[in-house]
């Protein structure tokens, strides 16, 4: 019990203002179907966790942490330009029309997302400070992640109704911007 609880609250604690956060905000404003976007966060979760619960610290190991670092950087600025490119579809993927549908986009986003982040990180750690209980770990990170997302999903589709998706864009680009250039200058020490 006591790695399923720790676990809940260390993700819950670090994914407050993390960008899964506001990638469910994001979704959430684009699609406004809070169902499909639960559960997708869900089962990204649970694939992601579980992964980084069983193979540990290689990944990092094997990269090394300014590779790593790099990564994670560059991937953040291209999210940055990706935000500020238009969508001229938005009413018909707002639809779920889209190539992989509302649940399938938000399980890929948040999978990928989710790489190398904190909440993963502090997956692989607990994993193995918890050995033989990844179980437990996996459990209560992805309750960790649920509780600081679904009130996203939720505000998302709020904001949704009152603000645009311009707006919205150029506010995310500007986070992705900012946090891929802290990351690549390694302010805060993320290894």
């Amino acid at each position: 019990m006591e790695a399923f609880l720790v676990s809940t609250g260390i993700v819950a604690l670090g994914e407050m203002g993390d960008k899964t956060q506001l990638l469910a905000l994001m979704l959430a404003a684009r699609f406004r179907k809070p169902a499909p976007i639960i559960l997708g966060i869900f089962v990204a979760t649970v694939l992601n966790h579980a992964a980084a619960g069983a193979v540990g610290g290689w990944v990092a190991q094997a990269l090394g942490p300014n590779v790593l670092r790099w990564v994670i950087g560059l991937g953040f600025l291209a999210m940055a330009a990706w935000m500020m490119i238009p969508d001229k579809l938005d009413d018909e993927e707002t639809s779920g029309t889209q190539r992989f549908g509302v649940f399938g986009t938000t399980v890929v986003a948040f999978f990928l997302a989710e790489m190398g982040d904190k909440t993963q990180i502090a997956t692989v750690a607990l994993a193995a400070r918890y050995t033989g209980e990844l179980l437990a770990v996996v459990m209560g990170t992805t309750l960790g992640m649920m509780l600081a997302n679904v009130p996203a999903v939720f505000l998302g589709d709020a904001v949704a109704k009152k603000v645009s998706m311009t707006l919205v864009h150029a506010i995310a680009a500007g986070i992705f911007a900012v946090l891929g250039i802290l990351t690549l200058m390694n302010v805060g020490r993320l290894f």
